[in-house]
C-alpha cells in the first residue's frame, strides 16, 4: 500500500506505484509540487551543509512529503473514497487491502471509519468495536496475510454470490432475471443485503414471492440501472432511470462519506463484474412516483399538517422541484399544544409560515446520513440540531421521530410526535416560560400586572434577570412593581443593533444607558447573559442582574446611603463635592463607615486634618472612567484621579480592587458608578513575597527546560502588563 502518515489532522500516503498515470488536474498539482520541491533548495548553502553534518536530512524529505500529499489528493476523489482511504490506512498493519470497520456494539451496523469516528470510537452516541475486513473487491488467501487477492471477475449473477448477496441471487433466479444479469450488458445492481430482505414485513415479502414473474421481477428491476455506475459516479443529488418503467432512483452522497440510494445506505460498494457493477444496500427500496406534498395529502395521520400547509400557502413549494427534508408532525403532535396557543398561530399567517418552515430543512437528509449531532439550517432561517441516539433519530436532543425516510421525488419526510415551535412565533410570556433560568422574573412580571405586555402584540423588549439575581423577599410591593416595569423597554431591539451611549426608554419612563465593553454588552448595571430570544412581536434579553437605573449623581447616591456618611463628610472637607456632582464618567470605590473606623485613630485624625492628603487619598478611590463589575476581567486596570493605576479582578463572582473586595457593587449614578469597599484602598507593593516565591520557582523550572534562553518571569509579566490587551478596560466608543 505504500508509506502513510495519519495524525488527528492529516493523512498522507505515498503509493507503491510511483509510475501510475496522473489523474485529471495533475497539471495544477504539479505546480504545487514544484513549490514544495523548490522550498528546500532555496535554503542557504550553510544551512544545508549544517543540516547534512548534523543528520537532520531524514529519509522522508520534503519532496517525498509533497508527492505523498498529491497522491492523497488524487486518490481521495469523493467523500466516500476519502473515508475508504482512511479505513485502508487504519487496517494496513493487518496486511494488504484490509479496511478497518467500526461496528456499533449490539448491532450488525458497520461503517468505514473516518478520523473523527476513529478517535471518538462512537457512532450515533454508541460505542463501537473495530473490526478488520477485506476492502471492497478483495478476498483472503489461505496462509497469507491480509487480503492479497482480487475477487474473481464474473457476471453480476455470480458476483451476487461472491459478495454474499445470496437472497438477491436466489430471487433473481426465481424471477427469471438470471439470464439477463448473466448475459451481455453494462448494469448497476443495487442489491439488498440478506438482512434487508429478511427485514421486510411478512405480508409484503409473501406478496412478492407469490408473484415472482411480475411483482418480484419489477422490484428487482427497480434496483437496477442500465449502465455501470461506480461510487465516484454517484454524485450528491443525482438520479438515474431504473430498469423498472424508467422510474428514477435517487442518490445522496454526503460529506461524511455516507452514500444512499432512495435513503438505503450502500454498505458494500464497487463490486465489479464482467457485465456491470454491484453495490450492496441495507434495505429494499421502492419506486418513488409522487412529490412530498402528494405524499402528505394521502396520509390521514397528517391531516392537521395538510390543513396548516394549505393555510400558509406552502403547497406550491412542496409540489415544485427541490430537495427538502420535512419533519412532519402528526395529528397527535398538534393536539399536545395548548389550544389557545395553537389557535393564535393558526390564525396568524406570518407565525404559521414560520412554524412550518421551522420543520423543513433546506437539503435532503436521509436518516442514514446522520451519524452524530449536526446543526442543519431550516427554511425559517434558524437551525435544528439533527442527531441520532443508536437507531433513533433525534431533533434538538429529543427522540421524537417516529417514522423515517418517507421519500418523495423532491424530498424526504420523517414523522415526529411533537410540534417544533420556534421562538419567532412565541409571545414574550411563552419565551419566558420556555427559559427556566428566568422563572422567578416571569412570575414577578405577572404578579406586577404586566401580563398584557407579555401576551399582546406590542413591540417591546423584555429584560429578564436570571433567578440568582433576586435576593431577599419577593413579595410584590409598589416599589417592586415599579422595578419590574422598568425591565420592559419600549420598542423591539436586537442586541446586535445596540451601541455604546444609546438611551433606551422603559415603560416606567426611565432612560437606560447602553455600555459596550470588550467582554460584555450591558444595559446600566445588567449585562446580557444569553443570545436574544426573538418572539413574534417582541424580544427577550436574559440579563445577569436586576436593573438599577441611576437615581441621581454620585453624590446623591452616597448621601442616600447611611453607610457612606463618613465618606460624604470627607468629600466635603476635601472640596470634591462639585466634582462628583458634575457630568462625567467616574468609578468610585467608596469606603464605608466601617472602613474609616478600621483605620488607626491617630492615622484617621491626621488624615482628616490635612486637606491635601485627604484629597489625595479620596482621588485614589476615584477612577477617571466608567467601569461596572460586568466589564472587569483579569488584569483590568483603571487610572485613578491621583496615584498609580488600580488593579481590578474577579474571583468567585466578587470584584476586587488592589485585592480589596467590593462588598456592594454597581450602584448606578448619572455621572458614574459606585462600588462599596470595606477597607481603605492602598497602592500594591511592587513585589510580594508570594510573587517572588512563585517567580523563583518558575525561573528554576524554566531554566531546566530552556537553558540559557530562559526569560525571567517578571520580564514576561511586564510584557503582558504593557500589552494592548492588558491596558485599562474602557467602553468601546
Amino acid at each position: 500500500m505504500g508509506t502513510c502518515i495519519c495524525t488527528r489532522k492529516l493523512i498522507l500516503c505515498q503509493p507503491q506505484e510511483a509510475s501510475r498515470p496522473a489523474a485529471r488536474g495533475s497539471a495544477h498539482l504539479a505546480g504545487v509540487l514544484a513549490v514544495f520541491i523548490a522550498a528546500p533548495a532555496a535554503r542557504a548553502p550553510e544551512q544545508r551543509r549544517s543540516a547534512e553534518r548534523s543528520g537532520e536530512m531524514k529519509p522522508l524529505t520534503l519532496q517525498a512529503l509533497a508527492v505523498t500529499l498529491i497522491a492523497t489528493v488524487i486518490a481521495a476523489k469523493s467523500p466516500y473514497q476519502s473515508v475508504l482511504q482512511h479505513s485502508r490506512i487504519r487496517g494496513r498493519q493487518h496486511g494488504p487491502n484490509v479496511c478497518a470497520m467500526q461496528r456499533i456494539q449490539g448491532t450488525d451496523k458497520k461503517y468505514f471509519t473516518n478520523c473523527k469516528q476513529w478517535y471518538h470510537r462512537k457512532i450515533c452516541g454508541k460505542p463501537t468495536v473495530v473490526t478488520y475486513e477485506c476492502c471492497p473487491g478483495y478476498e483472503k488467501v489461505v496462509g497469507e496475510k491480509g487480503c492479497p487477492a482480487a475477487l474473481p471477475l464474473v457476471n453480476i449473477y455470480n458476483t451476487l454470490g461472491v459478495v454474499g448477496a445470496t437472497t438477491t441471487k436466489m430471487y433473481s433466479e426465481r424471477a427469471s432475471l438470471q439470464k439477463e444479469i448473466e448475459g451481455p450488458g453494462s448494469f448497476t445492481f443495487f442489491s439488498p443485503s440478506n438482512e434487508a430482505w429478511a427485514a421486510l414485513p411478512t405480508e409484503i415479502l409473501d406478496a412478492l414471492v407469490s408473484n415472482v414473474n411480475i411483482e418480484l421481477l419489477n422490484v428487482l428491476h427497480y434496483h437496477m440501472v442500465n449502465k455501470r455506475l461506480t461510487s465516484e459516479d454517484l454524485k450528491h443529488g443525482s438520479s438515474f432511470p431504473s430498469m423498472y418503467q424508467d422510474f428514477d432512483v435517487h442518490i445522496q452522497h454526503y460529506s461524511n462519506g455516507i452514500v444512499t440510494v432512495n435513503c438505503a445506505r450502500l454498505v458494500k460498494t464497487d463490486q465489479h463484474a464482467t457485465n456491470g457493477i454491484v453495490h450492496i444496500v441495507d434495505r429494499v427500496i421502492t419506486a418513488i412516483t409522487n412529490n412530498v406534498n402528494s405524499f402528505l395529502d394521502t396520509d390521514e395521520e397528517l391531516e392537521s399538517l395538510q390543513t396548516a400547509i394549505a393555510a400558509a400557502g406552502l403547497t406550491g413549494m412542496l409540489e415544485s422541484e427541490g430537495s427538502y427534508t420535512i419533519f412532519a408532525p402528526t395529528n397527535d403532535a398538534f393536539k399536545k399544544i395548548p389550544q389557545e396557543m395553537l389557535d393564535r398561530i393558526l390564525g396568524d399567517p406570518i407565525a404559521l409560515k414560520d412554524l412550518l418552515n421551522y420543520h423543513i430543512l433546506k437539503n435532503l437528509h436521509c436518516s442514514e446520513s446522520i451519524v452524530s449531532g449536526t446543526p442543519l439550517e431550516t427554511l425559517q432561517g434558524t437551525v435544528l440540531e439533527v442527531g441520532c441516539d443508536g437507531q433513533e433519530m433525534t431533533l434538538n436532543g429529543k427522540t421524537i421521530v417516529t417514522e423515517k425516510d418517507k421519500l418523495g421525488t423532491n424530498g424526504v419526510v420523517h414523522y415526529i410526535n411533537e410540534l417544533l415551535i420556534p421562538d419567532s412565533v412565541k409571545t414574550l410570556k411563552e419565551l419566558a416560560e420556555g427559559a427556566p433560568q428566568v422563572s422567578t422574573a416571569t412570575k414577578l412580571f405577572l404578579d406586577a400586572g404586566l401580563g398584557p405586555h407579555l401576551t399582546g402584540s406590542e413591540a417591546v423588549t423584555l429584560l429578564a434577570p436570571q433567578n440568582d439575581a433576586f435576593k431577599g423577599s419577593l413579595t410584590m410591593t409598589p416599589e417592586l412593581r415599579k422595578v419590574m416595569r422598568n425591565h420592559i423597554l419600549k420598542n423591539k431591539f436586537s442586541s446586535k443593533s445596540l451601541y455604546h451611549g444609546q438611551e433606551l426608554e422603559t415603560l416606567g419612563g426611565n432612560k437606560l444607558r447602553v455600555f459596550v465593553f470588550r467582554n460584555n454588552l450591558c444595559i446600566e448595571n445588567a449585562c446580557i447573559a444569553a443570545h436574544d430570544k426573538n418572539g413574534r412581536y417582541a424580544t427577550m434579553f436574559i440579563v445577569d442582574k436586576v436593573l438599577a437605573p441611576p437615581m441621581g449623581t454620585i453624590m446623591d447616591v452616597l448621601k442616600a446611603d447611611s453607610r457612606f456618611s463618613t465618606l460624604v463628610d470627607n468629600i466635603q472637607k476635601a472640596g470634591l463635592t462639585e466634582l462628583l456632582n458634575k457630568k462625567g464618567t467616574y468609578t468610585v470605590f467608596a469606603p464605608t463607615n466601617d472602613a474609616f473606623r478600621a483605620m488607626p485613630p491617630a492615622d484617621l485624625n491626621k488624615l482628616t486634618r490635612d486637606p491635601k492628603e485627604l484629597t489625595k487619598l479620596l482621588k485614589y478611590h476615584i477612577g477617571d472612567e466608567f467601569l461596572i463589575s460586568g466589564a472587569v476581567t483579569s488584569h483590568t486596570r483603571v487610572k485613578p484621579l491621583s496615584g498609580d493605576k488600580l488593579e481590578l479582578g474577579m474571583r468567585n463572582s466578587t470584584m476586587y480592587v488592589n485585592r480589596v473586595p467590593v462588598v456592594d457593587g454597581d450602584m448606578m449614578a448619572t455621572n458614574g458608578v459606585v462600588h462599596a469597599v470595606g477597607s481603605i484602598i492602598k497602592p500594591l507593593p511592587p513585589k510580594t513575597v508570594s510573587d517572588q516565591a512563585v517567580s523563583s520557582s518558575t525561573r528554576r523550572t524554566s531554566a531546566v527546560r530552556a537553558g540559557p534562553q530562559v526569560m525571567k518571569n517578571e520580564d514576561l509579566f511586564q510584557k503582558i502588563v504593557s500589552s494592548r490587551s492588558s491596558r485599562t478596560m474602557s467602553p468601546v466608543q
